[in-house]
């Protein structure tokens, strides 16, 4: 048997995200294991390209093609693949499992990598701040713990979960502390959105592909890190506080998407938000929901208002809302 073919060969389903972490820190370095192929979903104009060669290491001198999803079987038939790596987010418990009776017919195994074999360690503390789902108000609290941080005195570091729609090599580290630093990345909209309000408040974003590094130029510049989760997955990094938000909006959706149960199962605070504008049963239903599935966690309601610049150019107006980022494309 050829030392090729004595290489368990695996196919990582993503989008754009934690599929190409969980590569960087499970696979790039195991000779035992060749990945073949990524897929692609959520994220448009990710399929058809390559995670480049020099993101890759020696064993794949071209790179590895990022394939659509729906594509999944022919792609098992053609790589004779081995495994089935699932390594997105916000998707229904039932979306994960008939993507796993899919690979299964396949002959190959469907595999799901944890916070074990795929959190960084850092050398500083580290505050995460996940959540159930899309849309629960991760990044305010993150940047409300930010703020609160360097009001002390203590310099801060914010860790963004990728959003890596450009060139992938040049997006290997990123760092934002201006307004040009995003213009010269030719950020997206969704990420300006993102980074935007970190550097209102004088706060540095790092960001990126490669997160060993990503932390490692963090941890030049700063004494704590924030890691600004997104969707609903769990950090990259091993967290020291973690913060996880559920949605009095939707008091039923704690256990019902992957991996957002996991991630709130995991939590060490947790944060009932939008109790401001949620039904006050709604609220409880949720508090009710946290305790049922972990008795003894803290658990603090916060309220989102929804502020304007000028709320005097919408009074009495009906008004168009524009929405870019993932909460109304895949947050329910």
């Amino acid at each position: 048997m050829s030392e090729r073919r004595a290489q368990r060969r695996v196919v990582v389903l993503g989008a754009a995200g934690r599929d190409f972490h969980c590569f960087n820190v499970a696979y790039r370095d195991d000779p035992s294991t060749h990945v073949v192929a990524f897929t692609a979903t959520q994220i448009p104009g990710i399929e058809g390209r390559r995670y480049p060669a020099a993101l890759c290491g020696d064993a794949y001198p071209d790179g590895i093609p990022i394939e659509p999803e729906s594509q999944l079987e022919a792609i098992c038939a053609r790589e004779s693949v081995d495994e089935v790596v699932f390594a997105y987010s916000d998707v229904p418990h039932a979306h994960v499992m008939h993507l796993a009776s899919r690979a299964l017919a396949c002959g190959a195994d469907f595999a799901l990598l944890g916070p074990a074999r795929t959190m960084l360690r850092s050398r500083l503390p580290v505050i995460a701040v996940s959540a159930v789902r899309t849309g629960c108000g991760k990044s305010q609290v993150a940047r409300w713990i930010a703020a609160r941080v360097a009001a002390r005195g203590v310099r801060c570091a914010s860790l963004r979960h990728p959003m890596p729609y450009g060139d992938l090599l040049a997006a290997r580290v990123q760092r934002f502390a201006t307004r040009a630093d995003l213009a010269a990345a030719h950020c997206t909209a969704e990420e300006r959105e993102e980074y935007e309000p970190y550097l209102e408040m004088g706060a540095t974003v790092f960001a990126g592909v490669d997160y060993a590094r990503v932390l490692a130029a963090a941890e030049g510049e700063a004494r704590l890190v924030v890691w600004d989760g997104g969707n609903n997955d769990f950090p990259f990094v091993r967290p020291d506080l973690h913060v996880v938000l559920v949605d009095a909006l939707r008091p039923d959706q704690l256990a019902t998407h992957h991996p957002g149960e996991a991630t709130l199962r995991m939590a060490d605070v947790v944060v009932v938000n939008k109790a401001d504008a949620a039904a006050a049963a709604d609220v409880q239903r949720a508090v009710d929901g946290v305790r049922a599935l972990l008795p003894g966690v803290p658990i603090v309601r916060a309220a989102s208002p929804v502020r304007l610049d000028d709320p005097g150019a919408v009074r009495g107006r009906r008004v168009l809302v524009v929405e870019d980022g993932p909460t109304i494309t895949h947050g329910g």
